[in-house]
């Protein structure tokens, strides 16, 4: 069988793909969870690649590192537990269906199946790459409970996010995340005790790429 060649172009426009990102975050949004749509799927995927970019990793790698940003939620579809898991066997089934090559399918499937920090860490730049793209979108418009009062912990703290984004400080060999927060909604030391697992690994994500990872909240160097 002829290997086809896939790109992120491909992947966003498939309609199997985004039905089950839309019912992931159908499920996410019943159960309370943050907003787990095609819009955190493109946007994860497009700081991935732009990491891998400005790094100097290959355009090949680059495209995987994006494909791989797209998909790495739709285990959401079939429960958020162990989504990362689900998500990486999805991944593979489709990846072969569109004929994608094998190498580049399980690259792919093991940066899904290891991008929660629970059960996962970076183990090649396309993984490390999702993991800082995914555990860094902290932002307002990710909150989908429609009241404050349905608040939780997670929504007050990406609510608070004023504005946030990655830095890479070459001189410095730091990749850092500049993090605004509306100290009235949430502290500096909430996001802190809330994301620090998270944090810790994007610290193992980025050295990994042979950097340094640093938390900056409002102005205060938190790692």
């Amino acid at each position: 069988m002829q290997e086809t060649k896939i790109t992120y172009e491909d992947i966003k426009k498939d309609v199997e793909i985004n039905a089950l990102i839309r019912r992931g975050n159908d499920v996410m949004k019943v159960m309370g969870y943050t907003e787990h749509s095609e819009r955190h799927a493109a946007k994860v995927a497009e700081c991935a690649g732009g990491l891998l970019t400005k790094l100097g990793y290959s355009e090949h790698e680059v495209e995987l590192a994006k494909i791989a940003g797209y998909i790495h939620d739709i285990g959401n579809a079939i429960n958020r537990h162990d989504h990362a898991h689900n998500g990486g066997l999805l991944a593979y089934q489709i990846l072969k269906e569109r004929e994608m090559p094998l190498e580049d399918i399980l690259t792919i499937v093991t940066a899904i199946g290891h991008h929660d920090e629970k059960t996962g860490t970076a183990i090649d730049a396309v993984s490390a790459a999702l993991i800082l793209a995914d555990k860094t979108d902290v932002r307002r418009n990710r909150v989908q409970a429609t009241s404050h009062e349905q608040f939780d912990i997670h929504d007050r703290v990406n609510y608070a996010a004023l504005s946030s984004n990655l830095e890479i400080i070459e001189e410095k060999k730091v990749i850092q995340m500049n993090l605004e927060l509306d100290d009235t909604m949430c502290s500096v030391m909430d996001y802190f005790e809330i994301f620090l697992q998270r944090m810790v690994m994007c610290r193992r994500a980025a050295e990994l790429l042979g950097y340094r990872f640093k938390l900056v909240a409002n102005g205060y160097k938190l790692c």
